[in-house]
């Protein structure tokens, strides 16, 4: 069967769809990864997948939404595919037309709640045509799968589909056992709104210790000028985007991890971040959000420090907590390692493999 799934990210980074295309290409599927191809993109990294980038005139907005959707429906038109799999609210559309057109399965792969994204939320025309481009697509999409229960549970209630539950988790690698030079807190992953920067940045001028950001996002120049209002440029690193192997090397090397997201939405809200399970493959405990995902993981065994307020002061506080109580640390490291033989990708994607198994066999469509 050839599978054609299709983003709007770069490639290079998008750990996700690496370890879902590789799963299913490793077990016999003929997979097409589709994304978008930027002016300072790096060479694309050979796979045990097909990769295809797509260039735009636009890179950012609404003119570059309806280039690439527009690209991408003529691309998939003339290609020869089983199935054509939209990741996330921004590529369902051409998705869709394709898998009518050509007679052919069509899947959601849902990444998140789209349209209650803080950047889509709270600006009420942008909302609004996501909104219906959501109430068009998404029950047409019968067969699908999404990172946790409660976001299921939405789409449910919404649009009366039920989706299977296929968690972002982190491959099981070897942990390698360097000598940590110094102390850090590592963010890794999108430099986008709602992930509490504003927050969490002026807090440093508290906390004795350095903080790296590993990503790229529509934030990140506010960040870097939070980072010169507050006079903590010396302690904020911005790394821009980092390959999956470099990053998982300084995910290893890091002391403390960062989990925050604000509650202005449910899909903030109903998260399970692909970066809570990395960290945890590292071995390393994190500061994390108190809601409902993690909370239900955590009850397992404390893997990271939850806490409900994330405002400046007492992200300072508990920041320097888990920097100071050794006892602390110690048994969210120990449970770390218990929690990443059973969190790994290696036991979540046997859930992929069988919902494709199933797809087929059943002929839905």
């Amino acid at each position: 069967m050839k599978l054609y799934f299709t983003v709007t990210t770069d490639l290079t980074y998008d750990q996700r769809m690496i370890r879902i295309c590789t799963s299913l290409a490793q077990n016999g599927y003929d997979v097409v990864l589709v994304g978008r191809k930027l002016s300072n993109s790096l060479p694309i990294t050979k796979q045990p997948f097909k990769q295809k980038r797509i260039s735009c005139f636009f890179e950012k907005g609404k003119s570059f939404y309806a280039e690439y959707n527009f690209r991408l429906f003529f691309y998939l038109l003339f290609k020869k595919m089983d199935c054509v799999c939209a990741i996330d609210l921004d590529t369902i559309l051409p998705c869709y037309f394709i898998s009518a057109i050509k007679r052919i399965y069509r899947v959601y792969d849902a990444h998140e709640l789209f349209c209650e994204m803080k950047e889509v939320v709270t600006r009420p025309a942008i909302h609004r045509i996501w909104k219906k481009i959501e109430r068009f697509t998404v029950p047409k999409f019968t067969m699908g799968y999404t990172v946790n229960q409660p976001i299921a549970d939405e789409f449910t209630k919404m649009y009366d589909v039920q989706y299977k539950v296929i968690r972002n988790i982190a491959l099981l690698t070897e942990l390698t056992h360097l000598p940590k030079a110094e102390k850090f807190i590592l963010y890794q992953g999108a430099v986008n709104e709602g992930r509490s920067f504003e927050t969490l940045i002026p807090a440093m001028q508290n906390v004795p210790c350095k903080l790296m950001i590993c990503g790229d996002g529509n934030f990140m120049q506010q960040a870097i000028l939070l980072a010169k209002k507050y006079d903590v440029e010396d302690k904020v690193l911005f790394k821009g985007k980092v390959s999956p192997d470099k990053l998982r090397a300084i995910t290893q090397q890091a002391f403390l991890g960062i989990t925050l997201f604000e509650n202005n939405g449910l899909s903030n809200y109903y998260s399970l971040a692909n970066r809570f399970f990395d960290y945890i493959q590292a071995g390393i405990p994190q500061l994390c959000v108190d809601y409902p995902a993690y909370q239900e993981i955590n009850e397992a065994g404390p893997v990271a420090l939850l806490i409900k307020d994330i405002s400046t002061e007492n992200i300072a506080v508990q920041l320097n907590n888990l920097l100071n109580d050794g006892t602390l640390y110690d048994t969210l490291q120990q449970n770390c390692l218990k929690a990443r033989t059973i969190f790994n990708w290696q036991q979540e994607e046997k859930k992929l493999l069988t919902f494709y198994q199933e797809l087929f066999l059943n002929n839905a469509r």
